[in-house]
C-alpha cells in the first residue's frame, strides 16, 4: 500500500460526501492518507471546514472567497477570514482568483481578489488560487503581490509553469494528468521542478482514471502519483514522500500542529 499521501487541495463538504461522510474521514488514515486540506470558498464553508479541522488530526483548512461565490459578500469579509487564520489548523487564504468562465463581473472578481492577496500579504500566510480561464488577469496580479502559495489545479503551459515558479510559488496537480487529452498537464509534470510539486484530488470532483465520473477522494491520489511518476521515471512512493513534505512546508504544517 502506498502511503505519505497528502491531499492539498479537496472540498469535504460538499453535498456528494453527505452519505457516508464521517465514515469515509475515519477511513482514509489507514488507507495511507497523512493529511488533507479543506478548501473554503466563502465564510459558511470556512466554519464547516473548520469543524473537519477541529474532530480529525490530519485535517486542516483554508478561509476566503472562491469567484463564484460574491454574491453578497460581507462589507467586513477581511476581518472574518483573519479570525479564522487565528486558529491553528488554518494554513491558507482559499480558494481565491479569478472565473471567466462564468458569468460574473471581472470587475468584482479583480477586487475582490487582489483585496485577499493585499490580506496574505499583510497576515504573511499563503494563498490557494483557482484560474479558470483568467490566465492573463490572474498572472498580473500575482506579478503584483508575488505571494507564497499554490497554484491549484494548474492547467496552464509549461511557459506559464516557469513563470509561477519564477514567482516563487508551487502548482499542485491532480486527476487530469491521467486523461488521454491532457498534454499540457503531462509535460507540466514532467517539468516542474519537485520541490514545487503537489498532489490534490480536488474532491469531490476530478476523478483520475481509472475512476473517472465516479466521486473522487483523497485515496485516489495514488493513480495521480503513478502517473507522474511514470514520466519523471522515478517511484510513486518516493514521489509521494516528497509531495508530502511540499505540501507540510508551504502550509507551514509542522508549525501549526
Amino acid at each position: 500500500m502506498l502511503t505519505n499521501i497528502f491531499d492539498a487541495h479537496c472540498h469535504y463538504d460538499d453535498e456528494w460526501f453527505n452519505e457516508d461522510r464521517e465514515e469515509l474521514l475515519k477511513s482514509l488514515p489507514e488507507c495511507g492518507v497523512s493529511g488533507v486540506v479543506c478548501n473554503a470558498v466563502d465564510l459558511k464553508s470556512a466554519e464547516v471546514i473548520k469543524g473537519y479541522a477541529e474532530k480529525y488530526p490530519y485535517i486542516y483548512f483554508t478561509a476566503g472567497f472562491h469567484p463564484e461565490n460574491l454574491e453578497n459578500i460581507p462589507s467586513d469579509y477581511k476581518e472574518q477570514i483573519a479570525k479564522y487564520l487565528k486558529h491553528k489548523k488554518c494554513v491558507a487564504i482559499g480558494e481565491i482568483g479569478l472565473d471567466y468562465h462564468w458569468d460574473i463581473p471581472k470587475d468584482l472578481q479583480n477586487r475582490i481578489f487582489e483585496e485577499q492577496l493585499a490580506l496574505s500579504k499583510e497576515l504573511d500566510v499563503p494563498v490557494v488560487i483557482h484560474d479558470r480561464e483568467a490566465h492573463g488577469d490572474t498572472m498580473a496580479l500575482l506579478r503584483k503581490y508575488k505571494p507564497k502559495g499554490l497554484m491549484h489545479c494548474f492547467s496552464g503551459s509549461v511557459e506559464l509553469m516557469h513563470e509561477v515558479m519564477r514567482l516563487g510559488m508551487s502548482i499542485s496537480l491532480g486527476g487530469v494528468v491521467t486523461f488521454k487529452n491532457a498534454r499540457h498537464s503531462v509535460e507540466c509534470a514532467k517539468e516542474v521542478p519537485v520541490e514545487r510539486l503537489l498532489l490534490e484530488t480536488d474532491a469531490p470532483y476530478m476523478s483520475p482514471v481509472p475512476k473517472r465520473g465516479k466521486r473522487n477522494d483523497s485515496r485516489n491520489i495514488v493513480y495521480v502519483a503513478e502517473k507522474i511518476a511514470e514520466v519523471r521515471g522515478m517511484e510513486a512512493q518516493e514521489l509521494l514522500k516528497i509531495t508530502e513534505e511540499n505540501a507540510k512546508k508551504l502550509y507551514n504544517i509542522d508549525n501549526k500542529a
